[in-house]
């Protein structure tokens, strides 16, 4: 029996995943213990849950996986700083670097660790979290992100388990700063809100579209060059130029009214990424043949490009690790050791995300209990012998419901495990939910979660979609029929479920269609802004009492604020 640990720990989105004889068994991000989102301290809570849920101790490790490789690519590191004149960057990462290895040595005398270490390259853990993951035997891989290891974007050929390299583009040309660029110009911050910046873009107009075409080349062999006359990231500091400030104003402060310049720059930014990974994509299916199509990397969580891949790129399938971000390098860590490095043939598929902690009946009951001693006042609870049916007539009757049930699942969107639901009928449930629960912007969407079989009827060329990270077009004539979960731009970022990816939720979409003839509820993470989703009951529990969620299913209990009818006073019958 091998035993692998993957650590993703050097820079944000922290986390750890373990596999045993090949079966990825456990995987958490540290955020969801630390409570701070997008967490760069070391993992060791998210290594302890791997550990425990296992039964193993550190001693029975065989082989820890660090997702980075200190000082092997100072060269690259060399290169950059001359070509681009940036001595400042060039200094941080040999101080990173050296911040690694020390990282590294402390794991090993506060965990007792004496065993075998290994590094896997940035991009070669994000490349094995999407293909060794995926149900493809063969396909072409592509990895976009910002950067690591001095490489922004790779470009692959998966066959059984190995991986190939074609092509690589090397940083500062990386169309995932330039994104984090205008995200950090829009007022967001810089790896975390760029998905508020993809949420955006349907309010704008094509105004900058032709202007921002400049801002990248797209060459032969699949080449991606910036211009870096209109941006400064790579110099570390301010992103943009004074060029780019001059052409296009001061940047929007942070929490400041949202402009019609906002939204076209959100538009112009999207659509420069969308076309830049239509090239690579095209370019990647022309050199591989390949009919399938895997992705990783932060910029494989805008699920509107993923859309156009899939569409427009020459695939007929597509498979996108719901982990996408670094946090996702801890599981690919692990997949490049097994197959790339170990050759050892491929026995797991990730075929739901559900890897995360999970608590016992009793652990919810006595979490529930405490919290009404300790003050969650005017709430009623009682124990239900079907947590999917309570909840489907909660929402039926126009509630916003909190669903924590089994393990939680891994990356960024709530898959059913832990989620705040709405009813998708009523369309002023989006501003009810924005405002009174989550407490975020006007202009954020939210995923309607559908049951499989019934997708193509609400959606146009519909594809599964069990992870969230396609946005496809609402059928004109359902748009109405589920207004809380169109967007501006009749598109809905969806979720499909089936009968073996989550029973329970899918139960209780079920329930819900038998009460209102819609297979659809709004779907969207427990947790409110600012903080990362739930882990513990507690979180739940505290969240549910801070905001204007009208109920909780927890495990097997419901809970009901005594004042919910009159809070949903203002919410219309559809």
């Amino acid at each position: 029996m091998t035993v692998i640990l993957g650590v993703n720990c050097f820079s944000h989105d922290t986390a750890a995943c373990l596999s045993v004889d090949g079966m990825v068994v456990a995987m958490a991000e540290q955020e969801r213990f630390d409570r701070t989102c997008h967490s760069r301290a070391f993992p060791d809570e998210a290594i302890g849950f791997c550990l425990d849920h296992a039964g193993l101790s550190i001693a029975e490790i065989d082989i820890v996986a660090f997702a980075q490789r200190p000082w092997l690519d100072l060269a690259r590191g060399v290169a950059d700083a001359v070509r681009r004149v940036a001595p400042k960057r060039f200094a941080a990462q040999v101080y990173t670097d050296a911040r690694l290895v020390a990282r590294e040595i402390a794991f090993r005398r506060r965990w007792g660790f004496r065993g075998h270490v290994a590094h896997v390259g940035h991009h070669d853990a994000h490349a094995a979290s999407a293909f060794f993951a995926s149900p493809f035997d063969t396909a072409a891989v592509l990895s976009i992100d910002r950067g690591g290891d001095y490489l922004c974007t790779t470009l692959r050929v998966g066959t059984g388990n190995r991986l190939r390299t074609i092509a690589q583009i090397s940083n500062p040309d990386s169309i995932g700063e330039v994104y984090s660029a205008l995200t950090w110009y829009l007022g967001f911050a810089v790896n975390g809100d760029e998905g508020k910046v993809m949420g955006l873009a349907p309010y704008g107009t094509e105004r900058y579209v032709k202007d921002f075409r400049s801002l990248l080349h797209l060459g032969e062999n699949g080449r991606v060059d910036v211009d870096f006359r209109w941006f400064r990231y790579q110099r570390e500091g301010r992103p943009v130029s004074r060029r780019f400030l001059h052409r296009y104003g001061p940047p929007r402060a942070p929490e400041s009214e949202i402009t019609d310049r906002d939204k076209d720059l959100a538009y112009a930014v999207q659509s420069l990424t969308e076309e830049a990974g239509l090239h690579l994509a095209r370019w990647l299916q022309g050199q591989s043949g390949a009919r399938r199509l895997c992705l990783s990397g932060g910029v494989a969580l805008n699920s509107v490009m993923n859309d156009r891949l899939l569409r427009e790129a020459g695939f007929d399938e597509i498979f996108v690790q719901p982990a996408s971000s670094d946090a996702g390098n801890a599981l690919g860590a692990v997949l490049w050791i097994q197959h790339q490095v170990l050759g050892m043939p491929r026995r797991w598929v990730m075929s739901h995300p559900f890897l995360g902690p999970g608590s016992s009946d009793a652990r919810l009951a006595s979490a529930v209990e405490a919290a009404r001693s300790r003050g969650l006042r005017n709430v009623t609870a009682r124990q239900t012998q079907d947590p999917a049916a309570d909840a489907a007539r909660l929402l039926a009757e126009g509630k916003v419901v909190g669903w924590y049930q089994g393990r939680a699942e891994v990356g960024p969107r709530a898959l059913g495990a832990r989620s705040i639901l709405a009813d998708p009928r009523r369309a002023e449930m989006r501003d009810v939910v924005n405002e009174r629960v989550k407490h975020r912007e006007w202009f954020r969407p939210f995923a309607p979660s559908i049951l499989d079989e019934r997708g193509s009827e609400y959606f146009v060329d519909y594809r599964p979609n069990p992870f969230m990270l396609l946005v496809e077009r609402v059928r004109p004539e359902r748009r109405r029929e589920i207004p809380a979960v169109t967007h501006v731009d009749g598109t809905g970022r969806l979720q499909s479920v089936t009968r073996t990816f989550n029973p329970l939720f899918y139960r209780l979409i079920e329930s819900f269609e038998r009460l209102t003839g819609v297979p659809v509820v709004l779907n969207t993470s427990f947790n409110v802004r600012g903080e990362p989703m739930v882990n513990r009951p507690e979180e739940a529990l505290a969240d549910f009492d801070a905001t204007e969620m009208d109920a909780l299913v927890i495990g097997n209990q419901v809970l009901e604020k005594v004042a919910a009818s009159q809070s949903r006073s203002l919410v219309s019958r559809p």
